[in-house]
C-alpha cells in the first residue's frame, strides 16, 4: 500500500525550474534515500512533500487522499531540516515537545514538572545527554541535532518521517543510535524518507534510492541492485575516482605559523606549526576541542595562555578584526548560524572579503565586483539565478561553496577550515579538494583542514594532528600512516607519531 505518492511535481523560482515533472512513491514499513548533487532540487521535493511549499504542478496523495486540496493531511508528515531549528533559550523539554498540540501536550497551563519527566524517556531513547530543564543553546552541537531529530518523532500523528542531513554534526556513536531509532521505526510501520550526502549511510541504511540531478529524478533503484559508481554517476554525470588524492606536493620548509602553549575553553597546552604550502589536517571525535583551538588561534574564543606566532612575528590573540586584516581566516562549520549574512545578496556574501581588490579610493566598482564574484561562483560551481538572490534562499551545499570561495578569494596566508565539506555532494567534494591543493601549491598559504570524515584527511593532508580530551596526542604523516594507527590515536588509545604516552 502506497502511504505518499507525489506526481508530476513541478517547482520554478525566478529563472530556475527546481523541480521538473518529478514521481516519487513511498510504502510503509520501509527506508527511502534521496541523493543528488548542491542544487538538484531534494530540500525543494521534501519541503513540497511536507506541505511547506506549494508545486506548481503535480499532485500529492496521502493515504489515498489529495492533500493539497485538504492540508491538513500534512500534519501526518513530520519534516526534520538540515539547518539547525531549535529555540535556543527555551529549555530542552520545551524544544522536544513544541508545538504542545502536535506532541499531545494537553494540560493548560502547562506544568514544567510534568513536561521534564515526559522528555526523560525521550533523551534517554536518543541517548541525549542533557537534563530536560537545561537551554537548548548550552548543549552541544551534537546534542543539539539529536533533539531537533526527537522532537520529529514525539508527534502523535505523523506516520512518514523526512530526515534531511541529520547525521552532519553526530558522533559515530550517535548515528549509530539514531540508525538503530529508524530501523525500530520502520518495523514499525513508519515511512521514512533519508536525504544524505554520505553514501556510505544511504547503502547501510535504505532500501530504495532515488537520484535527482538539476531538478529532475536520473535514478530509481533497490539498494541491493547498485553499486557506489552507480549512484555518483547518476548523481552527477560522470565517472569520479574516490581513490584519488590531493595532497599538496610543493610544500616549502618555511613556517608560517607557530602554536606554542596555548590553552582555552576545553583545551590545553597546544602546540603545533604549520608551514607554507601544505594542508594540515586535524582529527578528532567530535566535542575533542578540534574547533575550540582554531576559534582561539584565530581570536573569537579567549586564551588563557601560549602563544601564536604569525611569519615568525607575535600575534595578538582575541582580536579577529585583526585577525583577518592579518591574513589569517577561519571558516565555522554551522554556516547559517556564523558564516553567511542571510538576508544580503550571494554577491555581497562573497565580495565582502574581497574589498581591497574592488575598491578604488574607497569606492565600489560594481563592474569589478561582478566580475570578481562571477569568476568565484563559476570556479566552485554555486548554483544560483542570480549573484543578486538572497543567499538565505540557496540550498545549504550553495552557501557552504559561497563562503568557501569567499575564504579563498582573500589569498590569505592562514586559512582555517572547520568541516568544509559538511553538506556537500561527493563531486563538489573533489573540486573542493583541488581548488585547496591548488591554493597550497601556490606556496603563499597555509591550510589547516579540520575534518570527521578521516577518509578526506588522509586524501588532502601533509600531517594530521590528532586531537584527544582536549590535547593533542598524534602527529602523523598522511601519506605513511594507516587509517587504523589513526584512529587509536584519536580515541585516547595511544600517543601515535612521537613514541609516549601522554598522561
Amino acid at each position: 500500500m502506497t502511504i505518499l505518492e507525489a506526481t508530476q511535481i513541478t517547482k520554478a523560482f525566478p529563472s530556475v525550474v527546481a523541480l521538473d515533472a518529478v514521481n516519487v512513491a513511498f510504502e510503509p514499513g520501509r527506508v527511502y534515500g534521496i541523493v543528488g548533487e548542491n542544487g538538484a532540487g531534494k530540500s525543494t521535493l521534501v519541503k513540497i512533500l511536507d506541505g511547506v511549499l506549494q508545486p506548481d504542478k503535480g499532485t500529492i496523495l496521502i493515504e489515498g487522499e489529495d492533500a493539497l486540496a485538504h492540508p491538513r493531511l500534512f500534519e501526518r508528515i513530520s519534516y526534520v531540516p538540515q539547518e539547525l531549528l531549535l529555540f535556543r533559550h527555551m529549555t530542552v523539554a520545551e524544544n522536544l515537545f513544541m508545538p504542545f498540540w502536535k506532541s499531545g501536550v494537553q494540560s493548560v497551563p502547562i506544568r514544567q514538572e510534568r513536561l521534564f519527566a515526559e522528555a526523560i524517556p525521550w533523551l534517554e531513547r536518543f541517548q541525549i545527554d542533557a537534563a530536560p530543564s537545561t537551554l537548548a543553546k548550552d548543549i552541544s552541537v551534537s546534542n543539539q541535532q539529536l533533539l531537533q531529530i526527537a522532537r520529529g518523532i514525539v508527534s502523535k500523528q505523523y506516520r512518514i518521517l523526512i530526515l534531511d542531513e541529520p547525521t552532519t554534526s553526530l558522533t559515530a556513536a550517535s548515528v549509530s543510535r539514531l540508525f538503530e531509532v529508524i530501523r525500530q521505526l520502520r518495523g514499525e510501520g513508519r515511512s521514512i524518507i533519508f536525504i544524505s550526502h554520505k553514501l556510505d549511510e544511504i547503502f547501510d541504511l535504505c532500501d530504495e534510492v532515488s537520484v535527482l540531478r538539476n531538478g529532475v529524478k536520473v535514478g530509481d533503484s533497490k539498494m541491493g541492485d547498485v553499486d557506489r559508481r552507480w549512484m555518483i554517476r547518476q548523481m552527477s554525470g560522470r565517472d569520479i575516482d574516490e581513490r584519488h588524492v590531493f595532497r599538496p606536493r610543493t610544500r616549502r620548509r618555511d613556517v608560517v605559523m607557530e602554536v606554542e602553549g596555548l590553552s582555552g575553553p576545553g583545551f590545553r597546552d597546544i602546540s603545533f606549526t604549520l608551514r607554507r604550502g601544505e594542508i594540515l589536517g586535524f582529527a578528532g571525535l567530535v566535542g575533542a576541542g578540534r574547533s575550540e583551538i582554531m576559534q582561539t588561534v584565530f581570536g573569537r574564543l579567549h586564551a588563557k595562555g601560549g602563544e601564536v606566532r604569525l611569519n615568525g612575528r607575535p600575534f595578538k590573540l582575541s582580536d579577529p578584526r585583526r585577525s583577518v586584516r592579518e591574513g589569517l581566516i577561519y571558516l565555522p562549520e554551522e554556516r547559517r548560524q556564523e558564516g553567511i549574512l542571510p538576508f544580503l545578496s550571494v554577491r555581497h556574501n562573497i565580495s565582502i572579503a574581497v574589498l581591497r581588490q574592488i575598491t578604488n579610493r574607497g569606492v565600489i566598482s560594481i563592474r569589478r565586483e561582478r566580475a570578481l564574484v562571477q569568476q568565484i561562483a563559476d570556479a566552485f560551481d554555486i548554483r544560483t539565478p542570480s549573484l543578486d538572490r538572497a543567499i538565505m534562499f540557496l540550498s545549504g551545499g550553495n552557501q557552504q561553496k559561497a563562503i568557501i570561495g569567499r575564504a579563498m578569494a582573500s589569498s590569505p596566508k592562514v586559512l582555517i577550515l572547520d568541516e568544509p565539506t559538511k553538506g556537500i555532494d561527493v563531486g563538489t567534494k573533489a573540486d573542493l579538494y583541488g581548488l585547496m591543493r591548488d591554493l597550497a601549491e601556490g606556496g603563499q598559504t597555509g591550510i589547516i583542514f579540520i575534518s570527521s570524515d578521516l577518509d578526506e584527511l588522509l586524501r588532502c593532508a601533509n600531517r594530521v594532528i590528532t586531537v584527544y580530551n582536549g590535547r593533542i596526542v598524534g602527529e602523523f604523516d598522511a601519506e605513511a600512516s594507516s587509517k587504523t594507527e589513526i584512529v587509536a590515536s584519536m580515541i585516547g588509545e595511544r600517543m601515535a607519531g612521537k613514541g609516549e604516552m601522554l598522561q
